[in-house]
């Protein structure tokens, strides 16, 4: 059975301590965490959304309507954050929609769209279409392979949050055979820039656990309901407890996070599995794999990833099989509308009822 699961703070004095004595990270208080598929991107010069080929349109107010007051209402008690508030039953989706032409389309309605869940309609119980507050963990590799990396990457994951809403709440957390939650939920752009800047570029790639633990992070300490995972990496997976279908199944947690992912993968020993990893997790989540040629590429890819969460639909639905019966379900959103041509939904592929996502070996309390 793998070792649990769980996300560390990084103690600063001991750290600094330690790595004058023997080189080597330390750690402090525990935190508990853990349809066709889209085709992997490739950037193009400017800023891009949906399948990496249709420019996304300036969003929509992010003020609540009263269609939605139902589904996500802000909260006098948290500050005037933007808390989601969903019926029990419900399962939200979040989509991306593109037209044959491989452009966001972003005038659809309730009656635009229909959900299949393992093949049966669905209802849909609510609906909206504007730019909400997200939680965000901002999940980046710190293996040794990476310190020349690091500069860039950092300046292109603060531009991210700077091409996102001001409402995001991100976090930061830095693996190499280890992880650690560097900063946590914030939207203080110096407080992230902090976090993203301890660098100690060593040690192999444990990408799974990272991206477990923080899918349970966001799940367990999120204020916003909306989740996303952004992962960069420049290798294969070598260090991880956890396996890539495992990591997978914990991805499909219902209502789990979303993940885009960047790989900057060069010609190694197994460059196939390393990709076959980033679309794995994507796609099963309803995200975007990119995987660019050139480093200088990223920073364009942050701000294509920006546009991309900031232009979907948030629809809905109580499914007629009871959660109580637990199990996988296979997700489908079709979208018509007379005044578009044939249209590609992007979601989540499905999701495990309950806990179910939790069974076996996984994180612990």
């Amino acid at each position: 059975m793998p070792k649990p699961v769980t996300m560390r703070r990084r103690n600063n004095a001991a750290l600094f301590f330690i790595l004058l004595i023997a080189f080597s990270p330390a750690t402090s208080q525990a935190l508990t965490q853990t349809q066709p598929s889209p085709q992997t991107q490739t950037p193009p010069a400017a800023p891009q959304s949906g399948n990496g080929t249709g420019v996304a349109p300036q969003p929509p107010s992010s003020s609540p309507s009263s269609s939605a007051a139902a589904a996500q209402n802000p909260d006098a008690s948290d500050n005037g954050v933007f808390v989601f508030r969903k019926q029990v039953e419900e399962v939200l989706l979040h989509a991306t929609v593109i037209d044959s032409k491989q452009r966001i389309v972003t005038d659809l309605n309730k009656n635009d769209f229909t959900v299949f869940e393992d093949g049966h309609p669905q209802t849909i119980t609510s609906f909206r279409y504007e730019d909400i507050p997200v939680a965000m963990c901002i999940v980046i590799d710190n293996s040794g392979s990476m310190r020349e990396k690091r500069a860039k990457v950092n300046a292109a994951a603060l531009n991210l949050v700077r091409s996102s809403n001001p409402n995001d709440e991100v976090c930061v957390v830095n693996f190499n055979d280890e992880y650690y939650l560097d900063q946590d939920f914030t939207s203080n752009i110096n407080k992230l820039k902090e976090g993203l800047e301890k660098i100690e570029a060593r040690g192999g790639t444990a990408l799974y656990d990272a991206v477990v633990a923080s899918a349970t992070h966001l799940k367990e300490n999120a204020k916003l309901e909306k989740k996303i995972i952004f992962v960069v990496t420049d290798g294969d997976d070598n260090e991880s407890s956890e396996t890539l279908e495992q990591a997978v199944r914990r991805l499909q947690a219902e209502n789990g996070p979303t993940v885009y992912a960047i790989g900057i993968l060069e010609k190694e020993e197994h460059p196939r599995h390393a990709k076959r990893a980033l679309q794995l997790m994507c796609e099963k989540t309803g995200g975007i794999a990119f995987l660019p040629n050139t480093l200088d590429e990223v920073d364009a890819i942050t701000r294509t990833i920006a546009h991309d969460i900031r232009a979907q639909y948030t629809i809905g639905y109580k499914p007629t099989t009871p959660k109580t019966q637990g199990g996988y379900r296979e997700v489908r959103v079709d979208a018509h509308a007379p005044n578009h041509s044939k249209m590609v939904v992007r979601t989540k592929s499905g999701y495990y009822s309950g806990n179910e996502s939790d069974s076996g070996s996984g994180p612990s309390r």
